[in-house]
């Protein structure tokens, strides 16, 4: 699976952006998706899940701000990020895992394929 992220940019404190990351491969609808983003001198963090099931998994700083879906039939991801604050700024990175057995939605372990990040800059 190759993953294509893209959407990030510059916006202004309060403001909105949709990041989307499109996979390559038929079979998309047996993968979860996931979102991640890592700030300069920091870890790499978990963001957002989605499962095949629809279910959708948020770290408790993004809960209620940002938005996880899936679009099965055009093999792609979206986060929408609302109120987006500068503590928001990293590259962030889609992730995907066949969506098999029991696993962690919040681990990055736990995920086998990554995109190449896109960065997300929120100006204060």
């Amino acid at each position: 699976v190759q993953l294509q992220a893209s959407g990030g940019g510059l916006v202004q404190a309060g403001g909105s952006l949709r990041l989307s990351c499109t996979a390559s491969g038929r079979t998309f609808g047996g993968y979860a998706m996931g979102w991640f983003r890592q700030a300069p001198g920091k870890e790499r963090e978990f963001v957002a899940s989605i499962p095949r099931s629809g279910s959708t998994y948020y770290a408790d700083s993004v809960k209620g701000r940002f938005a996880i879906s899936r679009d099965n039939a055009k093999n792609t991801v979206y986060l929408q990020m609302n109120s987006l604050k500068p503590e928001d700024t990293a590259v962030y990175y889609c992730a995907a895992r066949r969506d098999l057995g029991s696993w962690s939605p919040y681990s990055l372990h736990e995920y086998a394929y990554w995109g190449q990040g896109t960065q997300v800059t929120v100006s204060s």
